[in-house]
């Protein structure tokens, strides 16, 4: 009884301590109102990487995929996001567990751990985690993109507008995921111009996930790449790449986006040096989801998009592609038919 008592205090301490910090920026969580009135049945939990929604990029990929089934299906929807620190990460899953949603989506590789204990403690809930494939359990969906692909197509981008043949890169965090887009990026420049010069970093090592929060940091990471020569910088940061791209601003050179086309996503002032975004499309594979979960045949194990899924891709659109987007096509075309094989570690 003492044990149970603590575990309730505790779930119940987490809600309070969520639903104060809501509406602020930093805080832990952003949540709905339509828990308990979803016309479908379905209460779908939302669990966010760092950042939460409002990072124009990762979080908000997935939210637009919850906003999308929510509009058409009527399912209700709590969403949470982790403190700064990320220390609650299993809590927020036990709580959206212990509180019926079903299914509970953790947005991101960092529940991979939390998800390992939490997972066996509700075997009839449903969870599905994005960008991991190591979570091996009967009631785990593994959604996995391909964005060493993407990566490449805007590698080569980066590699045909480079007008000193010097590119950078900037990742948020060095782990698997991270080091793919960055293989992706230094093979499609590469394939164009075998003697391009590329400049990389990544800002935080794990346990640090900081960098996926740091604009300040990328923007310096940045400004050193393009006083140092590079004309093209791409990110893979989340949050982080605000400050890339108010680098390239600042030293009127490009900047490439990730996740969502982020020309889309900045404002008018920083919107023209975006080049092109390496696209994963997040928000169809968790309506996909959603929407199987609603119909009643939910998929478990690895689900994985790529190109041929049109799950990854890049921004196409603006004049500035124009001159190499068939080039970009024709790429693309022999990566689907396996002409190319895209390497994973950089």
């Amino acid at each position: 009884m003492t044990r149970l008592f603590v575990r309730l205090s505790t779930a119940l301490c987490v809600l309070l301590a969520l639903a104060a910090c809501g509406a602020s920026q930093g805080g832990a969580t952003r949540g709905t109102e339509a828990d308990g009135a979803a016309s479908s049945g379905l209460t779908v939990g939302v669990a966010y990487s760092r950042g939460g929604r409002g990072d124009k990029s990762f979080n908000d990929s997935a939210g637009a995929g919850v906003d999308q089934a929510r509009a058409k299906l009527g399912v209700g929807v709590k969403e949470l996001s982790p403190n700064a620190a990320g220390s609650d990460l299993e809590e927020i899953l036990r709580l959206l567990a212990e509180t019926g949603h079903n299914p509970v989506l953790a947005v991101g590789f960092f529940y991979a751990q939390p998800l390992m204990k939490v997972a066996p403690a509700f075997p009839k809930t449903h969870f599905v985690i994005i960008d991991d494939a190591t979570v091996k359990l009967p009631n785990v969906t593994n959604v996995v993109f391909r964005e060493e692909q993407a990566s490449y197509l805007v590698g080569a981008a980066a590699a045909l507008k480079s007008a000193t043949g010097r590119i950078g890169f900037v990742g948020g965090v060095q782990t698997p995921p991270q080091e793919r887009f960055l293989a992706g990026y230094a093979a499609g420049a590469r394939a164009i111009d075998p003697k391009i010069r590329l400049s990389s970093v990544f800002m935080t090592q794990p346990p640090d996930f900081s960098g996926f929060s740091s604009p300040d940091k990328a923007r310096e990471a940045a400004r050193g790449m393009y006083d140092s020569g590079a004309d093209v910088v791409y990110h893979a940061a989340g949050a982080s790449g605000l400050g890339v791209f108010q680098a390239a601003k600042a030293a009127r050179k490009w900047a490439i986006g990730v996740d969502v086309d982020q020309s889309r996503t900045v404002g008018p002032d920083l919107s023209g040096v975006i080049l092109t975004s390496a696209t994963k499309q997040i928000d169809v594979a968790v309506r996909s989801i959603i929407e199987e979960e609603a119909a009643g045949k939910p998929a478990y194990g690895v689900r994985e998009f790529g190109l041929g899924e049109d799950g990854v891709g890049y921004a196409a659109g603006g004049e500035d592609l124009t001159d190499i987007r068939p080039r970009l096509e024709e790429l693309k075309k022999k990566i689907v038919a396996g002409e190319i094989d895209v390497p994973v570690v950089p």
